[in-house]
């Protein structure tokens, strides 16, 4: 039954379009009504702290604009019209052909007109991503998936020590996706692994995706996005993957991601405990910098935990806040629609984690019910952090609480290749935090008494 659905935290599944961008050398063709590019654009870079175009547009991205026209008579021939000035006119290695819910609704056989195009040697690859589909995280999938199928082909693995495929964060969806790959990246190549992450400035195009069947094993950095993706994977070239449902943030959970990943890998004990302990090092010199303004402030700084996020960075961000920090946990609210299996994954990954925040977790895509929810919880409570979006920010003003921006919509806010995954992350996480008590309340004395503007 449908519902309105009140503070929405992500697209349709036509927010695809943004993986493809997000790819090197890529270009998605849009193959839907007139807007419903421009929006998922506007959602997804504006709203993902003002990202800016990828690689081949934002607002301006290939799009047949089907009106009443393509309704009654059909849009196939405009979508050819539209791919051949595409080829034309774009340099580039990949083309996807996404499609809106006019042409799903109508049946314009998009997939098949790619594939025609595809048996000439075009590099075109087609996709459903009706809105009805789905959301951001089930069109990512869709895309991904048909990447894998269509553009790779049928071709005999031949497995290279040390390479690994990741399958992690949703560009755009995820406002720190950039900043999240490049820590991924550099974490797997501190311990003497090869990663592709295919996505942003590190990665290298098309000619990641190609070398996909010759990895050693994929790894699923994920919750469920991408799950369907590596089991194809496994199915159609034999290859492994280490699922680690949880994105490490801090000290702790990074050391154990390290760790599991190298024994996954057969990587040497020594290696990955050595790059733990220089880390670790370094992580805790740097919290122990800040006791000093902890003991000073330690009157006016958050206490209790409310986080509003996905499943990808919900977990990871409260697992470190309660058992590296100290706060105390309140509610847990995941907002990407996972299913009943995905949810059985999140809860036990942060049961293993933390009990008492595994009976913490609210599975609620309505933004309306989960800030009832915290009211109803909060009281009259001033001691409270929120971790979440512009709608939290609105909360933490109207209640004197403070607030930290980590999950969409976030328009208020610059995003250029920030990242709170990884040690560094942590780090970076707290200086958010902790910065925000300077924005929202007014230094009066060097008591560092603060007084609620």
């Amino acid at each position: 039954m449908s519902a309105v659905v009140e503070q929405p935290r992500y697209s349709c599944a036509l927010a695809a379009q943004q993986t493809v961008l997000a790819i090197p050398g890529a270009h998605p063709i849009v193959h839907a009504g007139p807007g419903c590019s421009t929006k998922v654009s506007g959602f997804t870079t504006i709203s993902a702290g003002h990202q800016g175009e990828g690689f081949s547009g934002g607002n301006i991205v290939s799009s047949t604009n089907s009106c009443e026209q393509e309704v009654v008579f059909g849009g196939e021939q405009k979508l050819r019209t539209t791919i051949d000035g595409a080829l034309q006119v774009l340099e580039g290695d990949l083309f996807v052909v996404l499609t809106g819910c006019t042409a799903d609704i109508v049946g314009d056989d998009s997939i098949n007109i790619a594939k025609e195009y595809a048996e000439q040697g075009k590099p075109l690859v087609g996709v459903e991503t009706a809105g009805f589909k789905g959301n951001s995280y089930i069109g990512h999938d869709l895309v991904v998936n048909a990447i894998l199928e269509q553009y790779l082909g049928d071709v005999t693995a031949k497995p290279r020590k040390g390479l690994v495929n990741v399958f992690s964060v949703v560009p755009y969806q995820d406002p720190f996706w950039r900043g999240d790959l490049e820590t991924v990246k550099k974490l797997l190549e501190s311990i003497g692994l090869e990663a592709h992450v295919f996505y942003g400035y590190t990665a290298e195009g098309t000619a990641e995706w190609k070398d996909i069947p010759n990895a050693q094993f994929n790894l699923l950095l994920s919750p469920w996005v991408g799950l369907s993706s590596v089991k194809l994977l496994e199915e159609k070239y034999g290859t492994p993957f280490l699922h680690y449902p949880i994105l490490p943030v801090g000290a702790k959970e990074t050391s154990r991601f390290l760790r599991e990943l190298a024994a996954f890998a057969g990587i040497e004990k020594t290696v990955v405990e050595g790059v733990v302990k220089k880390e670790e090092d370094r992580f805790y010199q740097y919290l122990v910098s800040m006791i000093d303004f902890l003991a000073e402030f330690r009157n006016n700084l958050p206490s209790e935990l409310y986080t509003v996020a996905d499943s990808a960075y919900a977990v990871g961000q409260s697992s470190f806040l309660v058992n590296e920090i100290g706060f105390i946990p309140k509610g847990v609210y995941i907002t990407d629609g996972a299913e009943e299996s995905h949810i059985r994954i999140i809860t036990e990954a942060t049961a293993q984690r933390d009990q008492e925040l595994s009976e913490l977790l609210v599975f609620e895509t309505d933004g309306g019910l989960v800030q009832q929810d915290i009211r109803k919880k909060l009281g009259k409570s001033r001691k409270a952090l929120f971790l979440g979006s512009s709608w939290e920010k609105m909360l933490a003003k109207e209640t004197n609480n403070l607030y930290a921006f980590t999950s969409l919509p976030l328009p208020e806010t610059v995003i250029v290749n920030n990242t709170f995954l990884g040690y560094d992350g942590g780090l970076n996480l707290l200086e958010d935090i902790y910065s925000n008590v300077f924005k929202t309340k007014t230094t009066t004395s060097r008591t560092q008494i603060l007084i609620d503007e």
